[in-house]
């Protein structure tokens, strides 16, 4: 395949590897009593924010992963693609276990600290392929930025956990 039926093909599959991710993470985030009743600051973004935020977020990624493997340059960059999209995706899910399913803030804010790492990562390893790819990732770190800040925040509001 070359040209646009390797976007496209890749577009497909980064599409559906994004849907999987956001249901997934959807599925484990529970804003039920437990999360309505925990302290929160007042700069919080609303929870009807994080829906179409996400969603802006998943077809950002989706773009860059599918402008990335087009442009990549070998198999081996391909390969890296590829290993940072999915660590990327574990840690993604695994944030709202932690935090929504567990009730675990306090392990929350370990993990999202690896997930801002991996988006880095994405950033780097995405962005060498395509610097398109890379900028189009750079409102998916400033939003983890954010919910890394709101974690700490809600941490340190309603410590220890249990």
């Amino acid at each position: 395949m070359m040209g646009s039926e390797t976007f496209v093909w890749a577009l497909g599959c980064a599409a559906a590897a994004g849907i999987v991710v956001a249901v997934a993470g959807g599925l484990l985030t529970e804003t039920g009593a437990w999360y309505a009743g925990l302290r929160k600051p007042g700069w919080k973004p609303p929870d009807w924010a994080f829906g179409p935020v996400w969603t802006v977020i998943i077809i950002l990624a989706v773009i860059a992963a599918a402008l990335a493997w087009e442009a990549a340059s070998s198999p081996a960059a391909r390969a890296a693609i590829l290993v940072s999209l999915v660590i990327n995706s574990v840690l993604n899910v695994a944030w709202s276990g932690f935090f929504f399913k567990l009730r675990r803030p306090d392990w929350a804010l370990i993990e999202v600290a690896l997930l801002w790492l991996s988006i880095v990562l994405l950033v780097v390893v995405l962005g060498a392929a395509s610097s398109t790819a890379g900028w189009l990732l750079l409102p998916y770190l400033a939003w983890v930025s954010v919910a890394a800040f709101l974690n700490y925040r809600i941490v340190q509001l309603n410590k220890p956990f249990a």
